[in-house]
């Protein structure tokens, strides 16, 4: 990747939608050799997906909650099992696997306090290999995920 690219990348995060002509031009391209390089940063997986940012109070959630878990053991027939039903469960909009005191930290989004119980007593407690919940309440975003600083690739 040059920096033609990270500057292709960096507009496409802030505008996913922006017409291939007006790209190419931010950029200082041809539209063909702008629409090349977009097709080669989608079939070589640099762009996953293209996405619409909702903003998640208007849709009826209320509630942002990180929750650090951490499990009964690091053996993998632990692990895994747990690995699985997180990614199938709808609520959980991030989990990463984290090094120190808890095993995971988890980004949930829900409506209202009882909705967020539910989550917790009914489907993550279920999980037998979780030995350890800690929840917390998100009171305010000050800065939500919007991209990646590619800008600082260009210069």
């Amino acid at each position: 990747m040059d920096r033609l690219d990270y500057r292709i990348l960096s507009i496409l995060q802030k505008d996913g939608q922006i017409p291939m002509n007006r790209l190419s031009e931010k950029v200082g391209l041809s539209l063909s050799a702008c629409h090349r390089r977009v097709k080669i940063l989608e079939s070589n997986g640099t762009i996953l997906n293209y996405a619409a940012i909702v903003d998640r109070k208007t849709v009826g959630l209320e509630m942002q909650v990180f929750i650090e878990v951490k499990l009964s053991s690091h053996y993998n027939r632990d692990q895994e099992p747990f690995e699985e039903k997180i990614r199938a469960m709808p609520d959980v909009l991030e989990c990463h696997r984290i090094s120190g005191e808890f095993d995971y930290l988890m980004r949930v989004a829900a409506s209202n306090p009882s909705d967020y119980e539910d989550f917790y007593r009914n489907r993550l407690s279920e999980i037998p290999s979780v030995a350890q919940v800690k929840t917390l309440l998100s009171l305010s975003t000050l800065k939500e995920f919007k991209g990646y600083n590619l800008d600082a690739m260009v210069e």
